[in-house]
């Protein structure tokens, strides 16, 4: 009778378990609900993060999140914005939603350095931000070949801005087809010496960008951003004759964004320019966040190196500090843990009418902004 009245009341716990669990979703997509837009697509990148195993470290310690370089990094030289390629990727169905907001703010003071990488043409888009919009011919979907194929783009377009394209100089980088850039390209000595990625939810400070790179010797291998899980990721890669093996590595995810240094981007090319990235993602399986930390840290033989400025949806957004929020290198907005989840920040718009936080953070930056100064009571 004992062990029946103890089977009965472990039962009882997993359904009110189950029960709780339910709730706090319906709450958090009832909370998200009121504010239409901005948890699209949050679920999928959650569920893409989980992917791979991250157990089993195998004695490898956690990263030290930084803020300054560590020794041998170093360098006291100066960068301007146009040694810095940024690549923002999106897709059709968020170039009103998302696209509008980081034009009307960040990519405002970035627009000669920043290139939208999408999967539709869009003539509003292309009004807006003319040979700096990439079409790619990737698919819309969600998926890791479809991501990788944007990813593809970026770098392969960043390899060939500043180069010499066909007969003439031409003011941006080539449009892309499916992953491959149809030019031959002559390389010049203008070459932007970093790339870097961002996804269409984060917000981007230009200056904290530039000051951060300004620290590193660009005459090293650099890979900066932040890792979203706590240990390097276990993934199984293919072999020939139908044989696996299994790696780790870290990876700096995408929805923080992440650095390259021109040099390290140099090495990357065998497994990441055109369709090699493609074929490189195939080969574990995993998107194509994880598939750069891959090439880097399995192939290359490079390191992440971990920065606590880059920020994802993926963390709690509320517990960085407004007094430090403009030194921050990338900030994010959407759903974490089935609750609203965006930078603590007043002013000078309401949530209501500025749910991301972003206007009145680039207010904050920027308050000489038209539209800033015609807030009300700013």
């Amino acid at each position: 009778m004992g062990r029946r009245l103890l089977r009965g009341v472990s039962g009882a716990a997993v359904v009110l378990a189950s029960v709780a669990l339910l709730s706090m979703r319906h709450h958090g997509a009832r909370e998200a609900a009121q504010y239409p837009g901005i948890g699209e697509g949050m679920l999928e990148k959650s569920e893409q993060q989980s992917q791979g195993s991250p157990e089993g470290a195998g004695g490898r310690q956690q990263k030290d999140l930084r803020v300054h370089p560590p020794e041998g990094y170093r360098s006291k030289g100066s960068l301007t914005l146009g040694d810095i390629f940024i690549a923002v990727k999106t897709t059709k169905r968020f170039h009103h939603s998302r696209m509008e907001l980081l034009l009307d703010t960040w990519i405002s003071q970035a627009s000669e350095q920043t290139y939208i990488f999408t999967d539709e043409e869009d003539d509003a888009l292309k009004r807006r931000m003319g040979g700096h919009v990439i079409f790619t011919n990737c698919s819309a979907e969600h998926s890791h070949l479809a991501l990788s194929c944007k990813m593809a783009a970026e770098f392969d377009a960043f390899l060939a801005s500043g180069l010499r394209w066909g007969r003439a100089a031409v003011g941006g980088p080539p449009r892309a087809r499916g992953t491959l850039l149809t030019a031959n390209f002559l390389c010049l000595p203008v070459c932007p010496s970093w790339f870097c990625h961002l996804d269409d939810d984060n917000y981007l400070n230009p200056g904290a960008l530039l000051k951060l790179l300004s620290s590193y010797a660009e005459t090293r291998d650099v890979y900066l951003g932040k890792p979203s899980l706590n240990r390097p990721i276990w993934a199984s890669e293919t072999l020939p004759n139908n044989q696996t093996k299994s790696v780790r590595f870290w990876f700096a995810t995408g929805g923080a964004g992440f650095c390259i240094s021109l040099k390290l981007a140099r090495k990357m090319v065998p497994w990441a320019s055109g369709r090699n990235f493609l074929s490189t993602s195939e080969l574990i399986r995993l998107p194509d966040d994880c598939t750069v930390g891959y090439i880097i840290e399995c192939k290359v033989g490079g390191q992440l190196i971990p920065n606590a400025l880059f920020h994802s949806h993926l963390e709690n957004l509320q517990i960085i500090p407004t007094s430090q929020l403009m030194q921050q290198v990338t900030l994010s907005y959407g759903v974490f843990e089935n609750k609203l989840n965006v930078i603590e920040l007043s002013g000078p718009f309401s949530p209501q009418e500025d749910p991301s936080r972003f206007r009145s953070l680039h207010c904050h930056l920027y308050p000489n902004t038209s539209w800033c100064l015609q807030a009300v009571g700013w």
